[in-house]
């Protein structure tokens, strides 16, 4: 049996779900939080125009975008759209629209560049 379920996240199954800060503009849902050597996954919701600064993957990411679009320099990613960045790629990631994407992260990413208003 599985530790943890979502039902129809594909759906819009998440809109039930409690989000919390995670970033300015974006919030969200553990759905496996970190733990010792294993990965973490989540559901994050971008408002419209919110960034994550530029960063570096410390280790496999994978992200399935689920509402909206996500965006890096190498292109738009809108609903559907899987997306995997190698472990050491950079990019950082905005959404023009807002989106709301299912990730899992080997390991947390490294801030290269914070953003100063």
């Amino acid at each position: 049996m599985p530790e943890t379920t979502r039902e129809s996240l594909a759906t819009g199954g998440w809109k039930e779900l409690e989000f919390g800060p995670f970033r300015e503009g974006v919030t969200i849902h553990w759905i496996q939080p970190f733990e010792n050597d294993q990965p973490g996954v989540a559901l994050l919701k971008y408002e419209a125009g919110a960034t994550v600064p530029r960063h570096r993957h410390m280790g496999l990411e994978t992200i399935m975008v689920l509402q909206g679009t996500q965006s890096d320099e190498a292109g738009d990613y809108g609903p559907g759209c899987l997306v995997i960045n190698r472990k050491d790629s950079e990019h950082s990631v905005w959404s023009d629209t807002g989106c709301v994407v299912l990730i899992q992260w080997d390991q947390p990413v490294k801030i290269l560049q914070e953003e100063f208003a």
